[in-house]
C-alpha cells in the first residue's frame, strides 16, 4: 500500500519510474472530515486527505507525460492547473495521505507509458470475398421467402 519513496536528506520523493521522480515538497495536503460511517470519531477528526499538486508548473514532469496527464485527468485539474486527488478510505490521516500518493503514482505510471501507434491494415482479399459471399447467400435466402411474382 505504501508508495515507493526515496529519502535524500529532509526531502522524500515519489518514484514512478527510473526517470520520473517527484519530490514530496511539490505536494500540499488539506484535511477535512470524512463522510460515511465511523461513529463519533467521524464528527471530530479531519481524516479525509486532499492532495494538491501544481502539474502545469512542475518541472519534474516531461512535456509528453504532462500532456497525457492533462488529457487523462482533465476532470481532476483545476483552472489554476492543480491536480486534486482525495482519499477517505481509511479512518486515519496518515493512511489516507499514503493512499493519495499511491493513487497519484498509479496515475503517473499509466500516463508515463507512451501509447502504441495503430498500424493501418488492409482487409485481405479472402476476407472481402467471404463477406460478399455471405451477403449474396443472405440475399438469396430472403429472395426465396418472398411470394412468387404474378408475371
Amino acid at each position: 500500500m505504501n508508495a515507493p519513496t526515496e529519502s535524500s536528506g529532509d526531502d522524500r520523493w515519489l518514484i514512478v519510474t527510473e526517470d520520473l521522480k517527484i519530490p514530496h515538497s511539490e505536494f500540499s495536503f488539506t484535511f477535512s472530515r470524512s463522510s460515511g460511517p465511523g461513529g463519533q470519531n467521524v464528527n471530530k477528526v479531519n481524516t479525509k486527505a486532499l492532495l494538491r499538486w501544481p502539474v502545469v508548473s512542475s518541472t519534474r514532469l516531461p512535456d509528453a507525460v504532462k500532456l497525457r496527464l492533462l488529457k487523462r485527468a482533465s476532470r481532476r485539474i483545476t483552472s489554476d492547473g492543480d491536480l486534486l486527488i482525495s482519499s477517505q478510505r481509511y479512518r486515519d490521516q496518515a493512511r489516507n495521505i499514503a493512499d493519495c500518493i499511491e493513487k497519484l503514482r498509479a496515475l503517473l505510471a499509466e500516463v508515463s507509458v507512451e501509447p502504441k501507434r495503430r498500424k493501418k491494415t488492409r482487409i485481405s482479399a479472402a476476407a472481402r470475398r467471404r463477406r460478399l459471399d455471405h451477403k449474396r447467400r443472405q440475399s438469396q435466402k430472403k429472395e426465396l421467402r418472398r411470394p412468387p411474382s404474378t408475371e
